[in-house]
């Protein structure tokens, strides 16, 4: 604008003057005006120059934060200064308006050429190839649910990133995207980062005592006979311990731990366990999964985790605990916080089934996005343990029997092959549960659930003394369980050894009494059963005269052939079976099998294993191996495998 009035002024002049010019005059005055014009373009040049350049810097990624980005996991921020002197003067005025405007361009061409990056992302210059991993970011934040599934699986599948892209991941997703990450099967480890740091031990304290101050922190009152005997028993034990790490005596009397016979040093393993088995007990309320979270029980938790890496049994009661608490949905984001999620993903990818099928059962517990089920203490999903898009269809449940557990009663019958050293192929393995290493691959469209829970052949060996549990007692139990696990909303069948068949036979009779469980008795197609005692089992006959029987367990009382119980049992399910036209397939063994080492037994006869429906089928092994294959081609599971495959036949189509 000076520049245009200084020409108008000089114009006028020359063009007003009465005289003359004088040539002189005119070439002065061009002259000024060359100057005064270039100092203006130079000026303005300069000006816009280091403008342009400020707002570049302003706008654009610092690269030497990503290239730090790719050596450690932080998010690097650059600071302002927060003294407002330093920022005033109309030329600051000046840009930061001349920001805000180009700022909105950049936002406006995003929202046109770049959609994704139009909120979050509108003021970074993001190279080409870093653009999928905000994109997924972005994604996994959206509010529709499939939206931010199909980024969770589109994460999981990237293999050819950066180190510091899975990083950037781990440290920008949310709760629920670092949870989908850990139940998604191709999923690097790098998406997890490492637990926070956990706080120091008090001073002369231990992780023992501190187990201990935690268990009696927990309400002791009010709770069933069970409860109390291993709270009990736990804080006489530890205090014990804790006597004799600090010099003093052990007392021999009460309890008593069996390993006490000398003032040498106390495995400390052994007390945790005492105090651990209790807090699974308290664990099952969820008042007292909030007061465990509420004084540290998280973190204590994981350092005893850490602390034994090399004792699957103590790590095996930590995730137990870990799972109950994971059923309360108001712990969940404390649970997230304090690293549990990133230790269950490595604990995932296990090669040992157990580890990994208790981490599954957590994170399920914790994946809300997916999973509607609820999976309590001893209910184990073998199939699916990730997120799948393959359908299920249906559901296959194995309740095992007396002495038995969820895994190692289904796993391979034990066999030279097993300990040979020599390469094989993958079917060739041994597996210590075919369930999920066989028919899992067979019949991928199929739900596999385990269930645990505790018997025992004597009162000698009871775990909890006061513990009476009858078969209509757990049936009830386990009905209970298996319905908050879905169990019911699928065509069903189930396969159970042993006393796991008249509990199988308790629960569908109990499920036909309660209009809530309808579901179960409309959706059962049918049942295995290995060497199930319908009408008793020799068992309970020797426990009169066998010393280590001598207080048999309800039970094996239960199991008596004149068991009135046990004969009302088979009345009212054969007649009920055959109602409900039930698919059934009976296997009987026709060996003895050892019970320690001096009782010999036939556990099961033929007679008492046939139902009086289906088919029975005698098989040259003992009460112990009929659930066992020697391999997968082997009669036994290639017969239970057909059955499966037949009664759910129409099922599996649809």
């Amino acid at each position: 604008m000076s520049l245009a009035a200084y020409c108008v002024i000089c114009c006028r002049r020359v063009g007003t003057s009465t005289s003359p010019p004088k040539s002189g005059t005119r070439w002065r005055d061009i002259r000024n005006i060359i100057k005064f014009t270039g100092s203006l373009i130079l000026g303005g040049s300069l000006f816009l120059t280091y403008e342009v350049l400020a707002l570049k810097k302003a706008v654009t990624l610092d690269t030497q934060v990503v290239e730090r980005e790719k050596m450690k996991s932080y998010i690097y921020v650059h600071t302002v200064s927060l003294d407002k002197g330093e920022n005033h003067g109309i030329a600051w005025q000046a840009r930061k308006e001349l920001h805000k405007a180009v700022r909105k361009v950049l936002a406006t061409s995003a929202k046109i050429l770049r959609n994704p990056f139009a909120d979050p992302f509108s003021t970074v210059d993001i190279e080409d190839h870093e653009c999928a991993v905000w994109l997924l970011l972005r994604k996994s934040k959206s509010d529709d649910k499939t939206t931010r599934l199909e980024a969770v699986q589109e994460m999981s599948e990237a293999h050819h990133w950066h180190d510091y892209q899975y990083r950037l991941i781990a440290q920008a997703c949310d709760p629920k995207t670092l949870i989908g990450l850990a139940r998604s099967k191709e999923s690097d480890l790098r998406f997890f980062l490492l637990p926070p740091p956990l706080p120091s031990l008090k001073e002369d304290s231990s992780t023992e005592e501190e187990l201990r101050q935690l268990l009696a922190s927990l309400p002791q009152t009010e709770l069933d006979e069970c409860i109390q005997y291993f709270t009990s028993l736990a804080l006489s034990e530890s205090s014990q311990s804790l006597a004799a790490q600090k010099g003093g005596l052990w007392c021999f009397g009460g309890n008593g731990l069996p390993y006490a016979e000398s003032f040498g040093e106390v495995p400390s393993a052994t007390v945790e366990m005492f105090c651990l088995e209790a807090i699974v007990k308290h664990s099952e309320i969820s008042t007292h999964c909030d007061k465990i979270e509420a004084n540290g029980g998280l973190q204590l938790l994981q350092r005893l985790y850490q602390l034994h890496k090399d004792c699957p049994k103590v790590q095996r009661n930590i995730m137990r605990i870990i799972g109950n608490m994971a059923l309360n949905e108001h712990l969940h984001s404390s649970i997230v916080r304090s690293g549990w999620v990133s230790i269950m993903a490595e604990a995932m990818k296990s090669d040992r089934i157990m580890e990994a099928s208790h981490a599954a059962r957590i994170l399920a517990n914790l994946d809300r996005e997916t999973v509607q089920e609820k999976y309590q203490d001893g209910v184990y999903v073998l199939h699916p343990q990730y997120r799948t898009s393959q359908p299920i269809k249906a559901d296959v449940l194995f309740i095992h029997g007396l002495m038995g557990a969820a895994f190692k009663t289904w796993r391979q019958q034990d066999s030279e092959q097993a300990v040979i050293e020599k390469p094989m192929e993958e079917e060739d393995r041994y597996t210590t549960c075919w369930p999920k290493t066989w028919l899992a691959k067979d019949c991928p469209a199929l739900r596999i659930i385990s269930v645990e829970y505790d018997t025992t052949l004597s009162d000698w060996r009871a775990r909890c003394p006061m513990e009476r549990k009858s078969i209509a007692f757990r049936s009830n139990e386990l009905l209970r369980k298996l319905r908050a696990a879905g169990v019911g909303d699928r065509p069903v069948v189930w396969i159970s050894h042993s006393m796991g068949g008249l509990l199988v036979k308790k629960m569908l009779l109990e499920a036909s009494k309660k209009p809530e469980m309808s579901a179960v008795i409309n959706n059962t197609r049918g049942i295995v059963f290995y060497s199930v005692p319908h009408h008793g089992s020799h068992l309970a006959e020797y426990s009169v005269n066998i010393r280590y029987l001598l207080f048999p367990s309800l039970e094996v009382k239960e199991l008596s052939k004149d068991s009135p119980a046990l004969k009302t049992l088979q009345d009212d399910f054969l007649e009920f079976a055959k109602d409900q036209n039930f698919q059934v397939l009976n296997f009987v063994e026709t060996l003895p099998t050892y019970i320690g080492s001096m009782i010999k037994l036939h556990v099961v006869p033929v007679e008492s294993a046939d139902l009086g429906i289906g088919d029975l089928i005698p098989v040259d092994v003992n009460h112990l191996n009929i659930c066992k294959p020697k391999k997968k081609d082997a009669f036994l599971y290639q017969r239970t495998l057909q059955f499966i495959r037949e009664t759910l036949a129409k099922d599996l189509e649809n």
